[in-house]
């Protein structure tokens, strides 16, 4: 069996500034792997380009062994699901309206079924009875979750059921701690409830969700996968780039001041 994703020989650059060197990475189905680095590294590259929001410079991306450009076609039929840092949900519209957008867009569902969906999905991320609400009525935690209900939710007509990979780009950045448990927790139930998620990438540099919401860690810097491992493996790790990362130390091989 192929992997879920794989990645190969993935490049980006921003202007004259490479952000990402030939990455090769593999997430087998029912994974949950943490990608973790200092800012500005690529880590949110790398889910843009694995989502198809940004092309590569170089590479290919692979999902259930189909290339990325066949998506939609006779290939793969992964479906993945996109949890923005920001949330980002449309302020216009209500909670419904953003859960269930990209069914009102696409399917041939009605009103009342893609709602019955909607409430469904709220409800599984906790939030039930605030379809009508807007996101300006929510706070930071709330938002987070709705945005999960969003990534979740599909067309159940359907004729052919795939796998689904998710995303998360710093679900927990701003959140108190116990909001971020919450969302923490979240995330594996989701992953734990059949049909709602096989495998998840989850960009993180929060040490609690690392711990809480990854089996697997991959740690990128300057470009390149430093060093990749089971969560349970970091602390006994005599790797620098973890030991600095976990210690919060100034001294070791990150270096994030630098001149330019």
């Amino acid at each position: 069996m192929p992997p879920l994703l794989e990645i190969k020989g993935i490049s980006k650059s921003f202007g004259d500034r490479p952000i990402l060197k030939q990455i090769d990475l593999q997430v087998q189905a029912g994974e949950a792997v943490a990608i973790i680095g200092p800012s500005g590294t690529g880590k949110s590259t790398i889910l843009k380009i694995i989502s198809g929001l940004l092309p590569p410079d170089q590479g290919e991306v692979y999902l259930d062994g189909t290339a990325q450009t066949e998506v939609g076609g006779s290939g793969s039929n992964v479906r993945i699901g996109m949890v923005f840092q920001n949330a980002a949900l449309f302020d216009s519209l209500s909670v419904a309206e953003n859960v269930g957008f990209s069914l009102f867009q696409r399917s041939r569902l009605s009103r009342k079924q893609i709602l019955e969906l909607v409430e469904e999905k709220l409800r599984l991320v906790g939030l039930p009875n605030i379809s009508d609400r807007y996101p300006s009525e929510l706070s930071g935690g709330m938002r987070k979750r709705v945005s999960f209900a969003r990534a979740i939710i599909e067309d159940p007509t359907e004729e052919e059921k795939g796998k689904t990979l998710l995303l998360y780009d710093e679900p927990t950045a701003g959140l108190d701690p116990v909001a971020s448990t919450v969302i923490e927790d979240l995330i594996r139930s989701i992953k734990n409830q059949a049909g709602h998620c096989d495998s998840y990438l989850i960009v993180t540099h929060q040490h609690s969700t690392i711990r809480r919401t990854a089996d697997r860690l991959v740690m990128l810097y300057d470009g390149s996968i430093q060093w990749q491992g089971e969560v349970s493996k970091i602390d006994q790790s005599d790797n620098p780039y973890i030991r600095q990362f976990f210690s919060g130390s100034i001294d070791g091989p990150i270096q994030i001041l630098k001149e330019h």
